[in-house]
């Protein structure tokens, strides 16, 4: 990078997140890089320390500025020292996100503290600050820098696996636990609890409940809401209400559940959950081919569901300058085609047995997909080695983009068969603002969901002369296109403080009536998540 004004030099104690995941401090280098400022990481692991980017200026990490901004949680955390040469800190905006006046931590049931961590900026005394360990995409879990200081409650201690019920096709698990964990504890018992996450090596219950997470699974398995069977929940009048039923079948009034699993901690704190669990696959068929557009990957889609019915449990579609992005910027990652097609799709079966017949399936229905002319290439995974290679092209686009440039990440959702129609207007709508722009399709084709990324190269973004209101201007595009085609703006991402003004401007009056009548009902002194999902 060249040297700008500012040099940031970051200190993380932040825990390896498992599978190559993307650690809160790398995700937050873009935003640095973004605005020319040198970004120095020393990331301390559990026996080693490990300099990245190297840099003449990471020795005097510790002695840099008169400023810190601080980012916490229980697994990792930032210190952000900064120089400046004018009157104003070049990162103010940031700041003014996780500076509030005073914070405290609650942690769930426990007496325990966390240590002391603490925020210095030029001119003012030590604030303490905390954060919860929860996605950044959408600021749900980001204190506001107004009105009364917020508490914060963190259920990472409440990690406890209360019960497995095998026969049953359930587990009793609390907030805390880590979505891996439960994956793992649920595949000890030959069981297998179906929502997976790119994050799911950090990722708690408790904020997957909250946001209804989605994932690559959702094709077959559903959301997160669809695999809950109860919940425990502290309503805003300290109630608890225990709701942790393990039945599929209860028509005894309001399936109150509902009104806590994607609101995002606005109306109650869920402390726990009953989970569906289904039979675990133990036979995997996979795919990775190129189709000749969009509405191809449709068709071939339809003829799985019609070959394979439930067997078919991903269906994710990739454009060609997203795989580039992939090989450039993550070590080990090619191409797994001979050419670079515009269109690419990984598609996977699997079952608990018959794995010899999933796999001539998936070989029959790629043929018959060859012979309408409608894909350019393919390739069968033969074995675990390869099926995992081939997930991991898939798992590196988030890594990829980062590294890349500044992708504008949009989560919408339309129906499926409009998926194909989606992408074409959202890419002439982006056009119409930056001419020629490379866009990013990261698509769950599956299910109706496509992450439209307009993409920059840092330097064409710092050249820009306002950058939010590009920002601005090309999600709004790409969500109108998405709202004409009877779909929404967030899809698994939530809504948090960045997307109000998106549901100001999408939602209608009756809707948003509704969800204040009920917010009004459960927390009239609107103590839980303020400022959050609903404008």
């Amino acid at each position: 990078m060249t040297q700008a004004a500012a040099k940031l030099h970051i200190f993380g104690i932040c825990g390896r997140s498992g599978q190559g995941k993307t650690t809160l401090i790398e995700a937050l280098l873009p935003w640095f890089q973004a605005r020319g400022l040198i970004v120095n990481v020393v990331k301390h692991s559990h026996h080693s320390i490990d300099l990245e980017p190297p840099g003449k200026d990471s020795a005097r990490f510790r002695a840099a500025g008169a400023g810190e901004v601080l980012i916490a949680s229980p697994y990792r955390y930032a210190i952000v020292r900064e120089l400046h040469d004018g009157p104003e800190p070049p990162l103010t905006d940031l700041i003014a996100r996780l500076s509030p006046a005073d914070l405290t931590l609650v942690e769930g049931f426990t007496r325990e503290p966390l240590p002391r961590l603490e925020v210095v900026r030029p001119g003012e005394g030590r604030d303490p600050l905390y954060l919860s360990d929860t996605a950044i995409l959408c600021a749900g879990a980001i204190p506001r820098n107004e009105g009364v200081a917020p508490v914060i409650v963190n259920l990472a201690r409440m990690r406890r696996i209360r019960h497995i019920d095998a026969a049953n096709g359930s587990m009793e698990v609390e907030a805390g636990c880590v979505l891996k964990t439960v994956q793992d504890a649920a595949a000890a018992e030959n069981r297998l609890y179906a929502v997976s996450l790119g994050a799911e090596g950090s990722c708690q219950i408790g904020g997957n409940l909250s946001t209804n997470a989605g994932g690559t699974g959702v094709v077959r398995y559903g959301n997160t809401r669809d695999n809950v069977l109860g919940l425990e929940v502290v309503l805003a009048d300290g109630t608890i209400w225990n709701g942790l039923r393990a039945l599929r079948k209860d028509n005894t009034g309001l399936d109150l559940k509902h009104l806590f699993i994607g609101t995002e901690g606005t109306l109650g704190i869920i402390t726990a959950a009953t989970l569906k669990l289904h039979p675990l696959p133990t036979q995997h068929a996979l795919a990775w081919f190129a189709p000749v557009d969009p509405a191809a990957a449709l068709q071939i889609l339809g003829m799985f569901q019609a070959a394979c019915g439930s067997r078919l449990s991903a269906f994710e579609m990739i454009n060609r300058r997203q795989l580039e992005l992939v090989i450039e910027h993550v070590p080990g990652r090619r191409n797994p085609l001979s050419e670079l097609h515009e269109w690419h799709v990984l598609v996977e079966l699997a079952d608990t047995g018959g794995g010899d017949e999933m796999a001539a399936l998936l070989q029959q229905t790629l043929e018959h997909a060859a012979e309408q002319g409608l894909i350019h290439d393919a390739i069968l995974a033969s074995n675990e080695t390869q099926r995992a290679t081939l997930w991991e092209i898939r798992h590196s686009v988030s890594e990829a983009n980062k590294k890349g440039g500044v992708g504008l990440t949009t989560d919408c959702a339309v129906p499926v068969s409009a998926v194909p129609v989606f992408i074409e207007r959202a890419t002439a709508a982006v056009h119409e603002i930056v001419p020629a722009l490379d866009v990013l399709v990261v698509a769950h084709l599956g299910d109706g969901n496509a992450h439209f990324i307009p993409f920059f190269t840092f330097d064409a973004w710092r050249e820009l002369p306002d950058p939010t209101s590009m920002a601005n201007a090309m999600r709004r595009c790409v969500n109108d296109v998405a709202h004409e085609l009877h779909g929404t703006f967030s899809a698994e991402h939530g809504v948090g403080q960045t997307g109000l003004p998106e549901m100001a401007h999408y939602k209608s009056s009756a809707e948003l009536g509704l969800m204040r009548a009920v917010k009004t009902a459960l927390d009239p002194q609107n103590l839980f998540n303020p400022g959050r999902l609903i404008p």
